[in-house]
C-alpha cells in the first residue's frame, strides 16, 4: 500500500470510531435538590453559582460539547467527582470537609484549570477567593 491509501484508511477508520463512540450513552441528569446552604448574601450565592455549581450541584448546565464524545466522558467524570466531593444541592448531607474546601480554593485548585479554560468568568481573583471562603464558612454553621 502506498502512503496515500494508508492515510485515507486511517482517516476513514478514525471517523468511523469517532462516530461509533457517539453512541455510548452518558447520563446528564440533574437529581432534585434536597437543601442548599443558607447564603450570607445573594452575591455570595451568585459567586458560588458562577464558579462552583457546574460540578458541585444538581444544577449542572450541560453545554453543547457535553454531547460529543470523548469530551462528554471527561465532563461527566468531573461532575460525578465534584458532586461526590460535596454538593451544594445536598447541603443537608454535608459531604466533604470545610477545611478541605477552603484549602482547595486558597491554593487555586478550584475551580480547576480544565473548567476555567472554557469558562474564564469562573476564575477567582484573591478577593473573590476570600469572599467564597467567607460564604462557605458562614453557611457551614
Amino acid at each position: 500500500m502506498n502512503i496515500k491509501k494508508i492515510a485515507l484508511f486511517l482517516i476513514v477508520a478514525g471517523l468511523v470510531v469517532f462516530g461509533l463512540i457517539q453512541l455510548i450513552p452518558i447520563d446528564r441528569s440533574n437529581p432534585p435538590a434536597s437543601a442548599e446552604p443558607q447564603w450570607s448574601s445573594p452575591e455570595a450565592r451568585a459567586l458560588v453559582k458562577q464558579s462552583c455549581f457546574q460540578c458541585h450541584s444538581n444544577e449542572t448546565d450541560w453545554p453543547w460539547y457535553s454531547y460529543i464524545a470523548p469530551a462528554s466522558w471527561l465532563i461527566k467524570f468531573d461532575v460525578v467527582e465534584g458532586r461526590s466531593a460535596f454538593n451544594f444541592s445536598e447541603w443537608d448531607k454535608r459531604p466533604g470537609e470545610l477545611d478541605e474546601m477552603v484549602r482547595e480554593i486558597q491554593r487555586g485548585g478550584m475551580p480547576p484549570l480544565q473548567y476555567t479554560l472554557f469558562h474564564p468568568e469562573a476564575r477567582l481573583n484573591d478577593q473573590q477567593k476570600q469572599a467564597l471562603i467567607e460564604a462557605l464558612t458562614s453557611s457551614w454553621k
